[in-house]
């Protein structure tokens, strides 16, 4: 019976994120079983390109740590759960334009990783996953270790101020809230401003693949748009385009669940690690 119901839990994941958090999850163990080193998954520019080992670019987004602890439940928990909210919610029935964004956001923090020095770009990717969402949804309110509100624009932000306080590189963060507004910008903001376009066009194949119909004259709803955030405005006010059933859902799980908001809040020293 709870073999049935693990099983149950894990076939609702939405396909995505139960295929990117699987992936981490298996990379991590494989290390921790000394079947695979470490040093055959960071991300190298020189062996990718001399050598053409392309399973880098890859392993460089899925690999945590090498050892199966708090820290990477931490990290594991706080990438699905967030990667799994944007799609089931601003990308729910779009799982191609959600990989779409993987793909886009992985392809700029290879390029930024190059001149940054860094070999694992799993926690970058992370903190664009957040970026997005808390930019999508700037109605839901947080709540950090039971001492500080904030609404969740400011989440990366917390994140990085995390960042900091314990001493950890902040080009980490850096990176994945650059990329995550790049994407931001382009999708949600671009396109509606005079002269606008949609820059981002999710390739037919993916659309295909996900058994999606293909419309190439869509245009989104009002009310299916993303919202901004009102950065100075008066907190009583909600913000535009903010209405939606979707953000109502995520409110309501935040509120509902006091202890898993403190847990949450917990993990930022995890991701920024």
């Amino acid at each position: 019976m709870a073999f049935q119901s693990i099983r149950q839990f894990y076939v609702e994941i939405p396909p995505v994120t139960r295929f990117y958090t699987t992936a981490c999850v298996l990379t991590t163990l494989v290390v921790h079983l000394d079947i695979v080193s470490p040093l055959q998954l960071y991300f190298n520019p020189t062996l990718i390109l001399r050598k053409l080992q392309l399973w880098r670019l890859a392993t460089t987004f899925l690999f945590f740590g090498s050892s199966v602890g708090i820290t990477f439940f931490f990290n594991i928990v706080f990438t699905y759960r967030y990667c799994r909210m944007l799609e089931e919610g601003s990308f729910r029935g779009r799982s191609s334009d959600f990989v779409t964004m993987f793909l886009f956001g992985a392809a700029l923090m290879t390029f930024f990783g190059m001149f940054v020095n860094l070999l694992f770009l799993g926690q970058a990717f992370t903190l664009m996953l957040v970026y997005v969402w808390s930019r999508r949804n700037p109605g839901v309110r947080m709540n950090f270790f039971g001492v500080m509100n904030f609404q969740a624009p400011y989440l990366p932000w917390v994140l990085l101020c995390c960042s900091m306080i314990l001493g950890n590189t902040i080009w980490v963060d850096i990176i994945g809230m650059g990329v995550g507004h790049i994407y931001y910008f382009l999708e949600d903001v671009f396109p509606f401003q005079r002269n606008g376009y949609k820059f981002l066009k999710t390739p037919n194949f993916l659309k295909l693949l996900f058994n999606e119909h293909i419309d190439r004259n869509y245009q989104p709803l009002p009310e299916d748009r993303p919202g901004g955030f009102n950065w100075g405005g008066d907190e009583g006010q909600p913000p535009p385009d903010n209405n939606n059933a979707e953000e109502g859902a995520l409110n309501a799980e935040v509120a509902r669940d006091p202890q898993q908001d403190h847990n949450q809040r917990d993990i930022p020293a995890a991701v920024v690690n």
